[in-house]
């Protein structure tokens, strides 16, 4: 199972933010939060918030156990840029960009629990594939085989039927 967090239109810089995302990209939750709590940097306080945010979605509305999160991915994307300007001399004005940023962590659990959800689906499938075995058995052998008065060769009835079969077979396959 995956949990995501965002975090759209952060007043920081992409390249600022990428810097602390960099450091804890491969390590664990756990150590990426001892990590981010001694980093000395405005961007910390930022994603340590989105960090947080999505382990509180994992373990609050999915019952996800803490140890088994891995950090998956964590982006940093480019948001809208600002354009303000600054006054100089001369009556004259200089363009200043303040550049915004979105961040987007992916946590994954490494050990996925059946769900009640996972486990009905799994029985509804394991009905429908004995069904249509079934429907494929009762198909194949009601239908009486004709022998060729010229060849002696044994012919299906029809190629309906066989389509049928095929159709039953692969309707099963796909539930």
């Amino acid at each position: 199972m995956q949990y995501l967090a965002t975090q759209k239109y952060t007043r920081q810089t992409p390249r600022k933010v990428r810097l602390v995302a960099n450091t804890i990209k491969d390590l664990t939750v756990e150590e990426a939060l001892r990590q981010l709590a001694v980093m000395d940097r405005k961007s910390t306080v930022v994603v340590l918030k989105t960090l947080r945010q999505v382990i509180a979605n994992a373990l609050h509305n999915h019952n996800a156990l803490l140890a088994d999160l891995t950090l998956k991915e964590i982006t940093i994307n480019e948001g809208p840029r600002y354009r303000r300007f600054r006054s100089v001399s001369r009556g004259r004005a200089h363009g200043v960009i303040k550049r915004t940023c979105h961040i987007r962590i992916v946590l994954e659990d490494k050990k996925v629990a059946p769900t009640a959800e996972a486990k009905k689906l799994s029985v509804e499938a394991a009905v429908v594939t004995d069904k249509a075995e079934s429907k494929v058995a009762s198909i194949t052998t009601t239908a009486p085989a004709k022998v060729s008065q010229k060849s002696g060769q044994v012919k299906a009835q029809t190629a309906a039927q066989t389509t049928q079969v095929r159709a039953a077979v692969k309707k099963a396959g796909n539930k």
